[in-house]
């Protein structure tokens, strides 16, 4: 595995990472709740699991043993 003779200086690193930017999460509301979520991405609503607008999965009550 070849590695580098010299060290690299680190304004060359910073050169390499001024593209790099950090972006706001887009935000939409959801129809079926109307609460406001990150984009394709799962969000829990009274203890269930919506996506696209469905209900993925539902939290199961407690049992008492």
């Amino acid at each position: 595995m070849p590695n580098p003779k010299r060290r690299h200086s680190q304004q060359r690193s910073a050169k390499r990472r001024t593209h790099y930017k950090a972006v706001e999460a887009t935000l939409s509301t959801d129809s079926t709740t109307g609460v406001i979520h990150v984009r394709h991405r799962a969000h829990v609503v009274e203890g269930k699991l919506y996506y696209k607008g469905k209900v993925v999965a539902e939290k199961a009550p407690l049992r008492a043993n």
